[in-house]
């Protein structure tokens, strides 16, 4: 008994866990972003590293249809839900191996009947009792699996924010995509009435015998390679709703009359803080699962290690038999034991050794995942930031050629309808305005599509 209570008071009091202690790893990252200092006069929006909360980035850019999308996926799209299930696992895997610091209990009962080959029956004998155990924690081997699986729900909770991360992102792209087609076919029809109002001119004149029929025919040429260039665009805006549905938790078509109206695309805000490098450490989430990961895999090598431990137990049974029900729990029916036990592996072939370094190759490879994942997102950050300013550039050069070439075609028309200019003049210059214009669509689209992948690569857009 002294024993036992020594065991007990041992086993509440130790603090000793084997393997080693995990310390969150140091990582340097750069004082500031260098695309920053890519920014030039002709962009409208200005980049800064003030600290900013970036839970609802998507409402910066002042688009209630988007920010109404972005709330209802966020409410029923099913990788969500399918992250969220996924942390209730991982917190229902810790609440099971806890049960292991606590004592365990379990009750028995039995009816045999029993006789002999030439018929002669025996006495019966019913039984009850009840075995209990307690495994004692001294070396930490449950407390280190419980410390791995923290990591686990710390991981799990991460890839949940991942999925909402995700999740915006890709709404708004498909959302700045469908705007932008509706942008660019508007364009092609206002470009088409004015080359269908060109191509009537010059049948007119065809009919008076001022120009050819080649004319006539590259007029009207001209008219259908830009009716040409609509199907693909309502293919996209039917493609993109159909995805956006599908981000909704939606059958494809359900969206199809809500985005049916055209609508602007969304600009990008005036201002963008953006933070320094260190801030992503901690807000991305991919980064904390890698680390999440590590600890994980560096609390599984004090687990691997513990088998080379003893492993004690305090255990106690009670049980009751007799041949008779009524008379089952008198005294001398009554079998009791109970105290401590001890086991301790002496010989199993290298598969401890060997199992302790699997887990510290485990552990290094968390580590070198780790390191990647760092490397790749600041390359992201770095990448989209460059790509999001200097498409400020291009759109300043486009905007300039759509001026030029919509005057172009305005003095091209006059000279052609008063006969001294050639009919291939006012061809091109329909095509450079037609190229330019929707050129400068899509520049637009690229600005707001590349600033969505700004604040996807910076971990913005979980709550």
């Amino acid at each position: 008994m002294a024993l036992t209570a020594a065991l007990v008071a041992l086993a509440i009091i130790s603090g000793c866990m084997v393997g080693p202690d995990y310390h969150p790893p140091k990582t340097e990252t750069p004082p500031s972003w260098s695309g920053t200092s890519n920014v030039t006069t002709a962009a409208a929006t200005r980049i800064t590293t003030n600290a900013v909360e970036m839970a609802q980035w998507w409402t910066r850019f002042n688009d209630p249809k988007l920010t109404e999308l972005v709330q209802a996926a966020l409410a029923t799209n099913l990788d969500v839900q399918l992250a969220q299930a996924q942390l209730r696992q991982a917190r229902a895997v810790r609440g099971k191996d806890a049960g292991g610091l606590w004592p365990s209990a379990t009750a028995t009962g039995a009816i045999t009947r029993s006789g002999t080959v030439s018929g002669a029956g025996l006495p019966g004998v019913n039984s009850v009792g009840a075995d209990a155990i307690w495994n004692l924690d001294l070396f930490g081997v449950t407390r280190r699996q419980l410390e791995s699986d923290a990591a686990g729900i710390q991981a799990a909770q991460e890839n949940l924010y991942g999925a909402q991360v995700t999740l915006v992102s890709e709404l708004a792209l498909d959302y700045i995509q469908i705007r932008s087609a509706q942008e660019q076919i508007a364009i092609a029809q206002t470009n088409l009435q004015s080359e269908s109002h060109t191509a009537e001119v010059t049948r007119q004149k065809g009919a008076a015998g001022f120009v050819s029929g080649l004319d006539e025919a590259n007029a009207d040429a001209q008219v259908a390679t830009t009716a040409a260039s609509i199907p693909p665009l309502e293919t996209t805006i039917r493609q993109n709703i159909f995805a956006l549905s599908i981000l909704l938790n939606r059958p494809p078509a359900a969206l199809l009359e809500d985005l049916a109206n055209p609508g602007p695309v969304p600009l990008a805000p005036p201002e963008v803080p953006i933070g320094l490098p260190s801030d992503l450490l901690r807000r991305r989430p991919d980064i904390q699962v890698a680390e999440a990961n590590l600890h994980a895999a560096a609390a599984l090598i004090g687990v691997a290690v513990s088998d080379f431990y003893p492993q004690f137990s305090l255990t106690g049974t009670l049980s009751y038999q007799s041949t008779s029900t009524k008379d089952m729990f008198a005294g001398p029916n009554g079998i009791w034991s109970a105290g401590p036990q001890v086991s301790w592996p002496i010989f199993s072939g290298g598969s401890m050794i060997s199992n302790v370094r699997l887990q510290k190759a485990a552990t290094d490879a968390a580590y070198i995942t780790y390191q990647k994942t760092i490397l790749a997102a600041l390359s992201d950050v770095e990448s989209y930031l460059v790509a999001f300013t200097k498409e400020w550039d291009h759109l300043k050069a486009l905007t300039d050629a759509v001026t030029l070439n919509r005057r172009a075609l305005v003095l091209s028309q006059q000279l052609y309808q008063a006969g001294t200019a050639e009919f291939l003049t006012v061809l091109d210059a329909e095509r450079s305005l037609l190229a330019s214009e929707t050129a400068l669509a899509q520049s637009r689209q690229a600005i707001s599509s590349d600033l969505v992948n700004v604040y996807r690569a910076l971990g913005g857009g979980w709550q």
